[in-house]
């Protein structure tokens, strides 16, 4: 199937800088592979990283793409083809220790950055072959890589969604066990606050959006989703307000995914009904300084810090795309070529076109 020996690649060569280079193409065994690159969505850690670059680096991640070549035996192991069409997962474990056997990958010490792991979208090009991101034409399939069967009728905007959402399905369903019956309050109308609101209105249960006037078009967009109300902090208090739509009943879960200030995660316990649980999805890159132990401790409130996704969330995420329930493709706001990674991330960053939301690369584009 393939009909070239290098692949053009948008690298991030230091911070905030990119540059486009044509590379090699690894030579494969029977245990590694060939992904070419169809789409790819971005999320903050895009952004972030690409303020942080170290050593030159290919980033992105929310890949979806086709085998373009596979050895014999990982093709065995991982039950697809050349020609399949795959979503990609970011980790790249070990496979063996406890947490790999759950499917839990995101806690495998050799997937954490900070601890020398590697993960796709942020691991150094000097690293070989040096295809370890999405911004690129084609991506190595490691022997360790985790892919998930795409279904073709997806339209590939969708598609990239899939591990935003399967976090959504992780915290919603998986850990915080919503459902029917049950009320959930989100803080926070980004990319993962819309997945938690899928991922609570597919399991049944009341969902509560709760953002600033600066995010109402976001708003807007989480009640096309199904969310059953909004709560705008510019102009209501969303206490009182998240009393009123719940008949004093207050919400089972709140789970805050916002990346702003400390002041919502004091605002969570006041939130959230005894015996009721809160949970931490979002760094705040601060610490709490004050909040409550009394009012956590008289309403036996749990509270969760939670990051990542399964390897069940993620075929999760993929049934619920699938299905067609729900309009994922009013999240995809923005698309870009190759050439125009760079203003790809400053979009998605908030400094680049307006109104960013699923921000996606097409490197064949």
């Amino acid at each position: 199937m393939r009909h070239t020996s290098t692949s053009m690649a948008a690298v991030a060569i230091r911070n905030n800088e990119t540059q486009i280079q044509e590379l090699d193409l690894p030579e494969l065994s029977v245990d590694d592979g060939l992904l070419k690159v169809e789409m790819v969505g971005m999320c903050g850690t895009d952004v972030g990283n690409y303020s942080h670059i170290t050593r030159p680096t290919i980033l992105g991640h929310h890949v979806v793409g086709h085998i373009e070549k596979i050895g014999e035996l990982a093709a065995e192991r991982w039950g697809v083809k050349e020609g399949d069409r795959v979503a990609m997962e970011e980790y790249l474990p070990c496979g063996t220790c406890e947490h790999c056997r759950e499917g839990l990958f995101r806690a495998c010490k050799f997937t954490d950055s900070r601890r020398g792991g590697m993960r796709y979208g942020n691991t150094a090009l000097d690293i070989k072959p040096g295809l370890w991101g999405g911004f690129s034409q084609y991506m190595y399939l490691h022997p360790n890589a985790v892919v998930h069967k795409m279904p073709t009728h997806v339209p590939a905007a969708e598609a990239v969604f899939t591990l935003p959402l399967a976090n959504g399905f992780e915290w919603m369903c998986l850990e915080a066990g919503v459902g029917i019956g049950k009320t959930v309050v989100v803080l926070g109308p980004g990319q993962q606050g819309m997945a938690c609101v899928l991922a609570a209105k597919a399991a049944g249960a009341q969902v509560i959006v709760v953002g600033r006037q600066t995010s109402v078009q976001r708003l807007a967009l989480c009640q096309r989703l199904g969310a059953d109300a909004v709560v705008n902090t510019t102009i209501e208090d969303p206490i009182e307000r998240i009393a009123q739509i719940t008949g004093g009943k207050l919400a089972d879960v709140v789970i805050d995914v916002t990346s702003g200030g400390t002041e919502l995660v004091t605002q969570s316990f006041a939130m959230v009904k005894s015996r009721g649980l809160v949970i931490l999805a979002a760094y705040k890159y601060a610490k709490v300084l004050e909040w409550d132990s009394d009012l956590v401790l008289s309403k036996s409130i749990t509270v969760k810090g939670l990051r990542g996704h399964s390897y069940g969330a993620v075929e999760m995420a993929i049934q619920c795309i699938s299905a067609g329930r729900f309009p994922i493709s009013i999240l995809h706001s923005h698309n870009f070529g190759l050439l125009d990674v760079d203003s790809a991330l400053r979009t998605a960053a908030g400094t680049g076109e307006p109104n960013p939301l699923l921000v996606s690369v097409s490197p064949w584009q």
